[in-house]
């Protein structure tokens, strides 16, 4: 990303204002909480900034979403709303934009020529690892889609993030009164969606018609929303994006957040946290960027075992579309500063994990190692594509529909051209939002073409909850014959794609492995081996040098 990307991204921010004068009703849309005048740009207008929940601050910090007050005055929507409290981030577009706690807002796109009535609604929750994004990254601007799509309304959505959306006060005095605040960026996202189900229609959306779709976080997120009741009639339809229910975290997991946070803060209640300024929480957040949670599966919002509700066919009566990309794994090469730390730092991730399993699944993983090529650091970095994103997504679709629900399963294998990165995470999204220019995960202009046909898949299963397109009949997922749609430059069915690593590993998803590092032990061998490695390079290193030495004074003798 480079310096002149983060300055436009910032100087697109603005305030929306009250307007008082004449303004084009033709670009405006009467909502509960006010007329809302967007921007056009050709045929399409962008409302921007649209606030779905009171702001969350105050006495609302770290408590579930309020609804908005009702309001009729007339209101610009020209200006994304503020990005949540986070760190900056090169391939996190939206941190260089202006943040803070009051962020609940989201924009809407719709085409103007078009004028079908109750239009399919596709409503976008972003990924950054539950600690980072906004809907202002570039990435996700829908004009592109709307454009090529002009009868579908396009929704993204901002939600609470890291310290402010997924952290658990149990641990301070006082927490027991927020027993929302470990999953407060998931209830967010829920009241967003019954804003759209109230005031989708001033668009030209069917809130009978509605498609939740997400990457990364986001396709965690639009794969939990199905298991939580009070989500239920709020959406038709998942489109699921290298994300499942295994972004998750355990109670256990989620504590050494809450531990880190009352030490930086030198705080222990949460009268004490609620007493910090705004610009006291971005400092804590700072210092605690590596430590972010994802939902916690606290067995009040989100189940224990996430996958079950979709086992007991809770999730029926939605059509799901679900998927991950070949090498996943390989996007954290330029996230963790390049080859050699990512190197060094998969295989104390991998031991850590190993040392947790009983034998015989360590045999599973042993057998798995042995038959992947490579070095041993891709061996692990295939370990955990499927631990982590292929096979709970194949789970999820399994389960669903076994139990009677529509399932369509992709494989993304067209490569960013980013030096070893490959099929990696998230470089499909500059595909699915027609954003070609957008190259921070392609590393060049992705194919149009390709573009085109996987723009047409997503906007088809909205409509009808079928992705085929007249190029390409796309088969639903069965445990029988497992249909899935290989994305490549032409894409293709294959049936039980990599069905070798699914059987060896698919009993491993019961220990819900997930990106979860903020208790890794350096205690492992590969760190030992290393640290006497290069205790023994530095000793043959000085032996050479004191050898030198004595042969330079021999020779001056």
């Amino acid at each position: 990303m480079t310096e002149d990307s983060i300055n436009r991204i910032r100087d697109s921010y603005g305030e929306n204002q009250i307007i008082t004068g004449e303004y084009e009703e033709e670009l405006s849309a009467k909502c509960g909480n006010g007329v809302f005048v967007g921007a056009k740009a050709g045929s399409v207008c962008a409302f921007r900034g649209i606030p779905f929940a009171k702001p969350p601050t105050g006495s609302l910090r770290w408590r579930a979403p309020e609804p908005v007050e009702d309001d009729d005055r007339v209101k610009e929507a020209y200006y994304n709303g503020r990005s949540p409290i986070q760190v900056l981030w090169r391939t996190e577009q939206a941190s260089f934009y202006p943040q803070g706690e009051d962020c609940l807002y989201l924009n809407i796109w719709k085409n103007l020529d078009d004028q079908t009535p109750d239009k399919p609604v596709m409503v976008f929750f972003h990924g950054g690892s539950y600690g980072w994004g906004g809907t202002a990254d570039p990435m996700y601007d829908g004009r592109n889609f709307v454009s090529k799509q002009p009868d579908i309304i396009l929704v993204t959505v901002g939600y609470r993030v890291g310290l402010m959306g997924f952290v658990d006060l149990s641990y301070f005095e006082g927490g027991e009164e927020y027993p929302d605040a470990p999953n407060l960026g998931i209830l967010d996202q829920i009241e967003a969606l019954r804003w759209i189900q109230k005031n989708i229609r001033a668009f030209g959306g069917d809130p009978g018609n509605v498609t939740i779709f997400g990457e990364s976080a986001g396709g965690g997120s639009v794969s939990l929303l199905p298991i939580i009741p009070r989500a239920k009639g709020l959406f038709r339809r998942v489109i699921a994006e290298s994300g499942s229910v295994a972004l998750t975290f355990s109670r256990e997991e989620c504590r050494e957040f809450s531990m880190r946070l009352k030490a930086e803060s030198g705080v222990k209640s949460v009268s004490g946290l609620l007493a910090l300024s705004e610009d006291e929480l971005k400092r804590i957040n700072e210092e605690l960027n590596e430590y972010n949670n994802f939902p916690q599966r606290d067995g009040r919002l989100i189940p224990f075992d996430p996958y079950s509700p979709y086992e007991r066919g809770e999730t029926a009566d939605i059509d799901l579309l679900i998927g991950t990309n070949a090498q996943e794994m390989n996007y954290w090469i330029g996230e963790i500063g390049g080859i050699v730390p990512f190197r060094f730092s998969i295989p104390i991730k991998f031991e850590n994990d190993m040392k947790k399993l009983p034998a015989p699944d360590k045999r599973l993983v042993k057998l798995f190692m042995s038959s992947q090529k490579g070095h041993k650091m891709w061996r692990m970095a295939r370990f955990y594509d499927e631990m982590m994103f292929r096979l709970p997504a194949v789970e999820q679709a399994r389960f669903h529909h076994k139990n009677g629900g529509r399932a369509y399963m992709y494989y993304w294998t067209v490569p960013s051209s980013l030096r070893l990165h490959k099929a990696c995470h998230a470089v499909e999204l500059a595909y699915v939002f027609g954003n070609l220019e957008e190259t921070i995960y392609t590393g060049e202009i992705a194919d149009e073409a390709l573009s085109d046909t996987v723009i047409r898949m997503w906007t088809n299963f909205a409509r009808t909850g079928d992705p085929s397109t007249n190029e390409v009949v796309w088969e639903q997922y069965t445990e029988k014959e497992r249909a899935t749609m290989v994305i490549s430059r032409q894409p293709h069915i294959e049936y039980d794609v990599l069905s070798e690593r699914r059987r060896l590993l698919s009993p491993l998803l019961r220990h819900m492995i997930n990106p979860s590092y903020a208790t890794l032990d350096y205690n492992v061998p590969f760190v030992r081996k290393t640290i006497a490695a290069g205790l023994a390079v530095a000793a043959g290193i000085a032996g050479a040098t004191l050898l030198a030495i004595k042969l330079y004074k021999s020779y001056n003798d």
